[in-house]
C-alpha cells in the first residue's frame, strides 16, 4: 500500500490542438508516480523523505519518480494525452496523519 497525500482533482491532460497525423495512445500515470513527482519535484523533499511519507522505500520512490518524469517529458515532446489513474493500492493520507 502507498500513502497518497493528494489525490489529483484534474486527472486528464491533453494537447490544446488536435494531433497532426494519426492519434497516438494516451500515456497513463499512476497515483504513486504522481505523488512521487509532487513530493520531490514540487514540494522539494528528498527521495528518502518522500518514501517515508508514502510508506515505501527510497528505491521505490526513485523508480516511480523516474517513470513519472519520463511520462511528462513524453507527453510534452509528443503532444500526447496524459491520464492519471489509481491502481487500487493507494491510501489517501489525511493532513492530520502527515504531521505525526
Amino acid at each position: 500500500m502507498r500513502f497518497i497525500g493528494l489525490i489529483p482533482e484534474i486527472r486528464h491532460f491533453y494537447p490544446a490542438r488536435p494531433p497532426i497525423g494519426p492519434p497516438q495512445p494516451p500515456i497513463f500515470m499512476t497515483y504513486e508516480e504522481f505523488e512521487a513527482l509532487r513530493l520531490v519535484d514540487y514540494e522539494g523533499l528528498t527521495q528518502e523523505e518522500a518514501g517515508k511519507r508514502m510508506g515505501i522505500s527510497r528505491g521505490t520512490v526513485w523508480r516511480a519518480l523516474s517513470s513519472a518524469r519520463k511520462k511528462v517529458a513524453q507527453m510534452l515532446v509528443e503532444g500526447r494525452e496524459l491520464i492519471i489513474l489509481a491502481q487500487g493500492n493507494e491510501i489517501p493520507k489525511t493532513q492530520s496523519l502527515e504531521n505525526e
